[in-house]
């Protein structure tokens, strides 16, 4: 399952990548926020990495203005690998060495094209295991 979440700057980019899982007839679930009213992102990206965390097939993808608040809270917790990514090299390769379970978008400074772009890269790369593994066993 796909798990949504993001702050009132991270709002208008999670309801088009919505819109484009909708269209993709692939379920999603929007921990929030709902609107563009302020709010603070700590509360998201918990509620977001709880429910990542309900099976070890879900990813997260959590959109805040800069990226950079989001990440920093979901890898509090030591089960989640949360990736800020801004190319398409950095989604390709958040899965490929790191198996990150989240993907973290800035809402400011990328476009709904490019974070198609990147979320397609992150849903489809595996993980590549081997000398990666045992670099996240050291985590």
């Amino acid at each position: 399952m796909i798990i949504l979440a993001c702050d009132h700057n991270g709002f208008d980019l999670k309801e088009q990548i919505k819109a484009f899982f909708n269209s993709e007839n692939i379920t999603t679930i929007d921990v929030g926020t709902y609107s563009k009213e302020r709010v603070d992102y700590p509360d998201f990206a918990k509620a977001g990495c709880e429910r990542v965390l309900e099976n070890k097939l879900n990813i997260g993808i959590f959109i805040c203005g800069t990226g950079i608040g989001m990440s920093m809270v979901a890898n509090r917790n030591p089960e989640i690998r949360a990736a800020l990514c801004s190319s398409k090299t950095d989604a390709i390769y958040a899965r490929k060495h790191n198996d990150a379970n989240v993907l973290i978008i800035s809402g400011r400074n990328t476009s709904i094209r490019k974070a198609i772009k990147m979320i397609k890269l992150f849903l489809t790369t595996d993980f590549e295991k081997g000398r990666h593994l045992k670099r996240l066993k050291m985590f």
